[in-house]
């Protein structure tokens, strides 16, 4: 018979509390314990573990120890870890917080909704899986800056409205009563429970603000003068006010029984002036093909004009700063570009945008 049974050679994912009870000498021993609660659990969606320490076992160990705990308050928020690291200039204590940060997004990410993964993207300009190896491969003092210039990607993540769990309410078998699609829920509370009641809601808010938010009057007045950041900015707003370009599709959808990939320009469109709903990648292709004919262009300037079509059609906007970044940087980027187009590549890509969103080319 053995009084050690639980401190090695068992595996109990669903362990969550570890209680020390006596001490041990061992720190061999003590991280054996430890690991019975490293284990993870899908069925409980774990996350962290709780140490109960009457003994004082885990301070006397802490020193000689090699597992740490990887956050060191799992309940303290993004919005927190990044208005510290505008606070402290120690770079181990710079450190220390990106690793908790790295850690939490770790586990966020699982439990993002869609909306939420979209902002957060687009705010980042990469896919949300790279923002944890970008942060691992800047340096502490460049990640901690490049947290500080997007804190409302701390916001995002601190929302409760992705990644809730499960509560059981009742033992009885499932059964199927009926299918409802909704809309979310308007500020003063009410439910969009229609298709018709969020779209409505949606043209009053761009109504509304029309003139008050910057990049609403770019997209709507002079889309030819529109950029990438001004693109974030609009995603970022319609985000707060509970739109998103998924939502907005799937209600366009419900009411017209039209399944349109339209851009989130081109819902504002509609909604501002009425524009016709046109799957993006069509409109890119016909802006394409008006530039295209819209002059005789030269065998290199034409090789251009289809490679920024392409990129076109994976962002909704391809302005200078994007030509400073990926495949179009290794090639030399806007300023190797600019020469190519004799210095007018400026110009081009304001007139794409202006052939984008149906206006006629000066």
């Amino acid at each position: 018979m053995t009084v050690d049974l639980l401190t090695t050679g068992i595996d109990v994912p669903a362990i969550c509390n570890l209680v020390f009870l006596r001490r041990v000498k061992s720190r061999i021993l003590y991280e054996q314990m430890l690991g019975r609660a490293t284990r993870l659990c899908d069925d409980l969606d774990k996350e962290f573990f709780r140490i109960f320490d009457p003994v004082g076992l885990y301070k006397a160990i802490e020193n000689f120890s090699s597992m740490k705990p990887v956050v060191v308050n799992p309940k303290i928020s993004f919005g927190q870890l990044v208005n510290e690291l505008g606070s402290v200039t120690d770079t181990s204590a710079v450190e220390e917080i990106l690793d908790q940060i790295v850690a939490k997004l770790q586990r966020k990410k699982r439990h993002l909704s869609t909306d939420q993964q979209e902002t957060i993207e687009s705010l980042a300009d990469m896919p949300v899986d790279d923002v944890v190896d970008h942060l691992r491969q800047c340096s502490p003092a460049d990640a901690a800056h490049w947290l500080q210039e997007r804190k409302q990607i701390a916001e995002i993540l601190d929302r409760r409205d992705g990644g809730c769990k499960p509560v059981l309410v009742s033992y009885h078998a499932d059964e199927l009563r009926r299918v409802e699609q909704g809309y979310g829920v308007a500020e003063d509370g009410t439910e969009y429970g229609k298709p018709e009641d969020y779209l409505e809601s949606f043209e009053s808010f761009i109504h509304d603000n029309q003139n008050k938010i910057p990049a609403l009057i770019v997209v709507t007045q002079r889309p030819r003068d529109l950029t990438r950041q001004q693109l974030k900015e609009l995603r970022i707003e319609l985000s707060k006010a509970g739109y998103s370009e998924t939502m907005l599709k799937a209600a366009w959808r419900d009411k017209t029984n039209e399944d349109i990939a339209a851009s989130i320009i081109g819902y504002v469109r509609q909604a501002a002036l009425g524009d016709a709903l046109v799957p993006y990648g069509e409109r890119v292709q016909q802006a394409m093909k008006k530039i295209l004919t819209s002059q005789k262009w030269t065998a290199p300037q034409r090789k251009w004009l289809e490679r920024i079509g392409k990129q076109l059609e994976k962002e909704y906007v391809v302005d200078r700063a994007a030509l400073d970044q990926g495949a179009f940087k290794r090639e030399g980027g806007f300023q190797r570009l600019n020469k190519v187009f004799k210095g007018r590549l400026e110009t081009v890509l304001s007139d794409i945008n202006q052939a984008l969103w149906g206006e006629e080319v000066g």
